[in-house]
């Protein structure tokens, strides 16, 4: 089943938040500690949020960790959704796990 929405990568709100403030993602990265490569992986969403830096961003940003975290989930929820193979993988479970159920 697919959904009709998009679900939003927290990288997405991240790059809107530095774009805002007009800071540089090179030394945004620097002062963070990460990688320029890393945190432009986040931006634009090939790399997810994990708790250190989301934890690394609230410190930057002041953005909560937890909001972060709760968008990546949601997002990582919603592509499994949208994965026909994963659905189908999931359909399998279910009935292998009902046929030995009483």
């Amino acid at each position: 089943m697919i959904f009709g929405y998009t679900p939003t990568h927290p990288g997405e709100v991240l790059k809107d938040e530095i774009e805002a403030r007009g800071m540089q993602q090179k030394v945004l990265a620097e002062s963070m500690g990460m990688s320029y490569k890393v945190l432009n992986d986040i931006l634009n969403e090939r790399r997810p949020i994990t708790t250190d830096t989301a934890m690394m961003f609230e410190a930057a940003l002041d953005i909560p960790a937890t909001t972060l975290l709760q968008l990546q989930m949601k997002y990582n929820y919603m592509q499994a959704k949208n994965n026909q193979s994963f659905v189908q993988k999931l359909e399998v479970i279910r009935k292998a796990v009902a046929s030995i159920m009483i």
